[in-house]
């Protein structure tokens, strides 16, 4: 049992490397993927704009268009004055056109607004598109870094499979078994060092008799607390 007990602090080492290296890696793939969410942002709001410009633009053809349609509209009613021949009529047709002629000053007020809108909107997208082509090289000289890191983390994560499928092969099924599933349970870590009369897993104190038999090392022997497999460093063994 001794050396299944010197087999699984090898084999909780190796996966607790593992644990690393994968949490880094998902780190770094994280990081890729709000690098790629940043930029997918910018296309989306330059797509944004670029139909808000076109929507403006349409509303400016309109306003041009209903603009021309007042102003032919003033100009006949102005023809139309010249023929009229009573007072009333002409009041009537003489409030007609101012009140066409506000209408048209508040509709080239509209257009000037849609106008300096629209220009507006061109300008912010030129800069969008500049900030776009600027963050495209950063961005994919950083996923070249950061993909460097992850081959590397996966290399070594091979070469530590490789070396855990040899170790697993020594232990029995049963003591792997156990292993594996206290590793679920207890956050990764399985296998803890029991010190002066504790188990460091859980930090309390063991019954007397467990705590001595950690020093024969013929036994799996478990802390009663967190049920973590024990084993004691080897100048407390020896003492």
């Amino acid at each position: 049992m001794g050396k299944n007990l010197k087999l699984l602090e090898e084999l909780q080492g190796i996966d607790l490397k593992l644990d690393t290296w994968r949490g880094e890696k998902d780190a770094l793939l994280s990081e890729i993927e709000v690098l790629e969410e940043k930029l997918e942002g910018i296309i989306t709001s330059i797509a944004l704009k670029n139909a808000g410009l076109v929507t403006v633009e349409e509303e400016k053809l309109a306003l041009e268009a209903n603009l021309a349609a007042e102003a032919d509209n003033i100009e006949k009613s102005e023809v139309r004055l010249r023929d009229i021949k009573t007072q009333k009529e002409y009041q009537a047709v003489s409030k007609e056109i101012a009140t066409a002629r506000k209408i048209k000053g508040e509709m080239e007020e509209q257009l000037l607004q849609k106008i300096a809108l629209a220009e507006e909107i061109k300008a912010s997208v030129l800069e969008i598109e500049e900030n776009s082509k600027t963050m495209t090289v950063q961005v994919a000289s950083q996923k070249v870094e950061i993909q460097a890191k992850i081959e590397k983390l996966e290399s070594g994560i091979v070469t530590d499979i490789a070396t855990r499928q040899s170790t697993v092969k020594s232990l029995p099924a049963s003591v792997l078994k156990r292993y594996e599933m206290l590793r679920e349970k207890r956050q990764g870590i399985a296998v803890v060092e029991a010190s002066n009369g504790s188990c460091l897993g859980c930090n309390m104190n063991l019954p007397p008799q467990v705590y001595n038999n950690l020093f024969k090392g013929d036994s799996l022997i478990v802390c009663p607390h967190c049920q973590r497999l024990l084993f004691l460093r080897k100048d407390q063994a020896e003492n």
